[in-house]
């Protein structure tokens, strides 16, 4: 069994307290409190794609109502001191060269924590009800529930009462840039970080409601630095391009159903670029996670980055965690204890050093992260995999985005309701 010491990311003032305790005692996203609960709402609509990959749903300089949901709720709760630190207090700056690396100096995401041990080798692992998951959340931690609307426009319902099993966004309390959440799919339901079609889906139209550039979300499985097993995706708005959006690519795949896939090049980790092109968000969800499914099974872990409101997702399969337990990273580039999850290896490095912010290059980021990057052997039998998975057959009467939803029904009080 392999295994790494590290700091755990905090995402929740509740992580710590609640580490191995059952039970809440309080307002909690649990099924002790969510049934029944009175909680925001938020109703996306039509995620369909026009001839030219734009959302439908949207009109010609339409701003998005769920931006100004999710960066107004989170003002309010950096108000309120639910943060660990002031991410805005943060350096940041661009490295010098031709891809634009952007550093961060976080101290505070390092403070105060003792290294716990990861297992790195199973990508694949049961949910642990012991363990902290984000059923311990506290609600104020909350922002709203993400629910697919039944007529296609956006609502927002301020109170609403739900039942089932919600879609919920809340806060990272240890934010990496303004505006960090988390979006927990079927947050009751207890899923593990592994990824299916739907819930994949989910995190798609996210990105495609929030129409904004700016906004992108990020997935890392077991093994490639996600802290926690419980089916998480993270976001969060960054006004710079990110440096993998802007490295060369070569087409590998022109699918007859119309997604394009391309290979990263000059760049230094490896990975894969899907293309939404003439497809649709399902079919492209559907082909990603046939790839997804195959890294599960072969024990490889991936991390993965949707960008350009959806149209544009990156994979990364990666090997860093397991080198580390091996001993074979470059020691200068371990002292640092970067954790090159999916923000550092689409370009984003989050440094917990003075020191090392203030001498960070292109070439160290460089060098860090082709400590990530697998094999050319391993990385050839991906895109074998990437060929095979494209063979198989797409069923829409199976992967309506309906599925995205489990039974949940809600209430609404008052007349507290904003329809977009």
């Amino acid at each position: 069994m392999l295994t790494i010491r590290r700091i755990p990311t905090i995402v929740s003032n509740y992580q710590e307290s609640l580490e191995s305790k059952i039970g809440c005692g309080k307002n909690c996203l649990g099924s002790c409190c969510i049934p029944g609960a009175r909680l925001p709402l938020y109703l996306f609509g039509n995620q369909e794609l026009d001839e030219h990959g734009e959302i439908q749903s949207k009109e010609l300089g339409q701003n998005s109502f769920l931006d100004s949901a999710i960066l107004g709720q989170w003002a309010d709760k950096q108000a309120e001191g639910l943060f660990r630190y002031d991410v805005t207090a943060c350096a940041t700056k661009v490295l010098p060269g031709k891809y634009g690396f952007i550093a961060q100096l976080n101290e505070g995401r390092h403070l105060k924590k003792r290294p716990t041990e990861f297992r790195v080798d199973q990508v694949l692992q049961p949910f642990d009800h012991k363990k902290f998951n984000f059923t311990k959340v506290g609600q104020e931690e909350m922002l709203f529930c993400f629910e697919q609307s039944n007529n296609d426009k956006s609502h927002y319902h301020s109170k609403a009462y739900i039942r089932g099993s919600p879609n919920v966004v809340v806060i990272n309390v240890s934010p990496i840039e303004y505006g960090h959440i988390l979006l927990v799919p079927r947050v009751l339901d207890c899923i593990p970080q592994h990824l299916e079609t739907d819930t994949f889906l989910l995190a798609i139209y996210m990105a495609a409601e929030a129409s904004s550039p700016f906004f992108r979300l990020g997935y890392n499985s077991l093994g490639a630095f996600a802290t926690i097993n419980h089916l998480h995706f993270q976001a969060y708005y960054l006004g710079n391009c990110f440096p993998v959006e802007k490295a060369p690519t070569k087409l590998i795949l022109h699918h007859y159903k119309g997604f394009k896939v391309y290979q990263l090049e000059n760049y230094p980790v490896k990975g894969i670029v899907y293309e939404v092109g003439e497809s649709n968000f399902e079919e492209l969800a559907f082909y990603i996670i046939k790839v997804c499914k195959g890294l599960q099974g072969r024990n490889i872990p991936y991390n993965i980055l949707i960008a350009n409101k959806g149209c544009q997702i990156f994979l990364f399969p990666q090997c860093y965690a397991e080198k580390q337990a091996r001993g074979e990273v470059d020691l200068e580039i371990l002292e640092t204890q970067v954790n090159p999850a999916v923000w550092e290896i689409s370009g984003h490095i989050v440094l917990k050093r003075k020191e090392d912010f203030e001498r960070a290059t292109e070439e160290y980021a460089w060098r860090l992260l082709a400590e990530v990057s697998v094999s050319e052997k391993v990385f050839d039998e991906i895109i074998k995999l990437v060929f095979s998975s494209a063979e198989d057959k797409f069923d829409a009467k199976l992967y309506h985005k309906s599925l995205i939803s489990t039974d949940i029904t809600y209430y609404t009080v008052g007349e507290n309701v904003i329809m977009v």
